[in-house]
Order: C-alpha cells, then structure tokens, then sequence
C-alpha cells in the first residue's frame, strides 16, 4: 500500500516525510503552486479602512504568511483593534503568532459553515469584514456575511497556480506504485486530481481509499464517482497524520 499526498507544499512533503519516517509508505505529489496574490498592493490600504471591532477574516496559513510578509517588507504592523478569526485551528495558531492578537476560530468543525455558525459572526450589520484569501474559492463566508448586512470585502494575498502534469505518466508510476490511498485537502484539488486522470485509469483511481477534510467535498468524491473516501474532520496534518497511521497499521 502507498498513500499519495496531494496538497500544496511545504505540507506535502512534511506529511509524507512524517509517514514514510513511520513506515508507512507515501509518496508527495503538489497539484498546484503558491505564490504572492496579485492584490497585496493593496492590503495596507484594506486594513486601514478597518475601525474598531470591525473583523478580519482568514482562510488560510498561506493567507497569513504572503500577508505577514508584505506587510513586514512594508514596515507595516497588523492593526490591533479588530477582531481576528480564522477558519482553522493551524491558521489559527500562525494568525495569534504574528499579530500578537486573540483569534477566534471554529473549535470543531474547521470549514466555512463552522466559521458562520460562531457567535462573535452572528450579529454582523454595518460591520466592515475584510476576508485574506487565494485566488478564487467558495463564496460562501461572503454571501452568508452580506446577508448579514455586514460589508464584506476580500484581498486576494495570495494565487495557485496549478502545475501542468502529465495524467497518463503520473498515473503508470502510481500504479507501479501501489497507489491505494489518496489523501486530497480541498476541493478544487479534488476535481483538478480528477481531470488529469485518463479514462482509461479512472475505475482503478475510484476504487482508492480517499481521504478528504470534510463532509463537503466527501459529497463531492461521491459525485465525481469515488467509491471509498473518509472524512478526516480537519485539514491539517496532524489529524492526517493520526488517520493515515491507523490504516497504514493495518496493513
């Protein structure tokens, strides 16, 4: 059995190291880059729009470092007199490490519905909410926020870039692998995974295991026609790790 770890670097490679360092075979293969998002110019400028008790939204840990770090070229703090939520609990921790700020974030179910369902988003009217994300993404958090009848805007911090593979190649060497089990952390991931896999292999590539982070996109799986997926709760590597280490002990 080989697990195959698709999400971005550098977590990719920490995982696989962390199981392969367990003996547990597992293979790194990113779909996609992470780079600076074409609106950081303006991210200064976005926060200072923000007054007190006003909210900052963050999606990701790639969201709070390109931020971080443009605004530490800049010689720009982060403001103090917001209120800092975050969608997961690794964002979480990296968000309350470089602001110096509280951060609020969902204690058990770590995704956009987890979010909106916190007290501190419920009565949201005339509050600004500044959202750092990537490139594209569920439009939820806004939708649901502006229903709100907060003012909602985004900063795009950072952009994927997916890499071009080639689906066939990749494909031969995994089976000769003994590719079993995938591990996939978003959706988009999901159904990009999905296009490079040839016709040809997709019967063996939908009988894997699939691990994914939420009920969301195991719905997802079930629709693009995967037939065995778990949902893990969490995206991060340490819950990852604690799932995958049980069926690699089983053989």
């Amino acid at each position: 059995m080989s697990i195959l770890i698709t999400r971005p670097e550098p977590d990719c490679h920490e995982l696989t190291q962390q199981l392969n360092a367990a003996g547990i075979n597992a293979i790194a293969q990113p779909l996609l880059t992470i780079k600076a998002g074409n609106d950081l110019p303006d991210l200064i400028n976005q926060l200072k729009k923000l007054k007190t008790d006003d909210f900052l939204i963050v999606i990701s840990v790639h969201a709070v470092n390109l931020a971080h770090n443009y605004l530490m070229s800049q010689d720009v703090c982060w403001p103090k007199n917001v209120h800092y939520i975050a969608v997961g609990h690794k964002t979480a921790a990296t968000l309350k490490r470089v602001t110096g700020q509280k951060v609020i974030s969902p204690q058990t179910r770590c995704d956009s519905e987890g979010l909106l369902a916190l007290p501190e988003l419920a009565n949201v009217t005339d509050r600004q909410i500044l959202i750092l994300r990537g490139n594209g993404g569920r439009e939820l958090i806004h939708q649901t926020l502006t229903e709100r009848n907060a003012k909602v805007s985004y900063c795009e911090t950072y952009q994927r870039t997916w890499l071009a593979l080639n689906g066939e190649a990749l494909c031969r060497t995994w089976q000769a692998q003994n590719v079993s089990t995938l591990v996939v952390t978003s959706g988009e991931q999901l159904a990009y995974l999905t296009y490079l896999v040839p016709k040809q292999y997709l019967t063996w590539f939908f009988q894997c295991h699939l691990f994914v982070p939420s009920q969301r996109i195991a719905n997802q799986a079930k629709n693009l026609g995967y037939k065995n997926f778990s949902t893990v709760g969490s995206a991060s590597n340490k819950a990852l790790f604690t799932f995958l280490s049980k069926i690699g002990s089983m053989g």
